[in-house]
This record gives structure tokens, sequence and C-alpha cells, in this order.
């Protein structure tokens, strides 16, 4: 589980699907009544509240992006309220969950070599395009959903070489450097055999 402090009010945070199997957790289990994931939401909260020092109480807004093979993105969003007597200091925390799913997949490696490397086991495969990024020393494959027709084979072999990452793709756009963009697996091959 890893935690990223988005504004004052706002929280990412990210389970792998190894985090969830780890507590007898599916992501199915959002949509039912389960003490499990109620617990884990909890100590996720616990957890973030002790990390960025944000007092959480009264009402959140949970929204749970789902990422195919990866695990999931939850962003919590306290609200702020009026006056004292908004506050639940109870314990109580209500909660609205959205679910949606994402379409890209998007992968943080170490070294170049990593790239060559996933780039050669994806064309074994059939599965080409992709983008290349570089941000705060660590390089990006963006695999968007217009190129990925097996998803979950394409995250298989990417999770051997890489991690999924928590940034948004639209972050990486605006302030990550673009290597190559579209075709990235085909010009690295080209290049690099």
């Amino acid at each position: 589980m890893r935690l990223e402090r988005l504004t004052a009010n706002k929280i990412k945070i990210f389970l792998t699907s190894d985090d969830l199997f780890e507590r007898g957790l599916s992501k199915d289990d959002i949509w039912k009544d389960s003490s499990k994931w109620n617990q884990l939401f909890h100590d996720m909260l616990e957890e973030a509240s002790e990390e960025f020092d944000v007092d959480i109480q009264g009402s959140v807004a949970v929204e749970i992006f789902s990422l195919q093979a990866q695990g999931m993105i939850l962003i919590i969003t306290v609200d702020e309220a009026k006056d004292d007597e908004e506050l639940l200091y109870d314990g109580f925390i209500e909660m609205q969950v959205r679910l949606e799913g994402c379409e890209d997949l998007l992968y943080e490696f170490e070294e170049f070599e990593d790239i060559i490397s996933v780039s050669k086991r994806l064309s074994r495969v059939d599965i080409f395009g992709g983008s290349l990024y570089f941000m705060r020393n660590h390089y990006y494959l963006l695999m968007d959903k217009a190129e990925t027709v097996n998803k979950e084979k394409a995250a298989c072999i990417l999770s051997e070489y890489g991690y999924p990452s928590i940034i948004s793709p639209f972050v990486l756009a605006e302030y990550g450097k673009a290597i190559i963009k579209n075709k990235a697996v085909e010009t690295i091959l080209q290049y690099f055999k």
C-alpha cells in the first residue's frame, strides 16, 4: 500500500492485488458489506491520518479506480466542515463510493535496460505501442487503451520488470519528459535488438 497526498484534503492510496490478497479480499468485496473491507478502509484512513497529520472526521468521499490486474487506486477527499456541529467525533465516517475502471497501463522502471527487456518480451506476444516518459529519475511506459488488446498479459509482463505507477498519466504528460510518443515498443526494438 502506497500513500500520496494530492491536496490539503485529498489523499491517494494505491493498493496492489497482492495487498488485497494478503488481507483475504478481492476487488468484488467492495460491493459487499464485508467487515474485512471496512477494517481495511479504517486501517488505511488511520495510516493516512498519521502519515499526513490529517484529522479525518465526518464525511469523506471515496473514488475507486480499478486497475485491471494491478490492483486499485482510492482517492479520499475529506469534506471540510463549516462549523463544529457538522463534525462527527464518534468515529463514524460517512462514505460515498464510486468505482471506475482505468483503461491505461502505466508502469515505472528504474533502469533503461528494463525498458529494453520488457519491450522484447512484449513483442514476443504481439503487444506493441505505448509511450515512454522520463520523470524524477525513473522511466515510465504508458500502454493506453487503444494499443493494448490483452491487458492482463501485458500487465503480467510489465510487472516482471517494473511496478505499477500511482502517478496519473495526466501528471506524467504534464511534468514528465516524453522520450518516445506512441510506438515505444517498436522504436526501442528498432534501436536495441
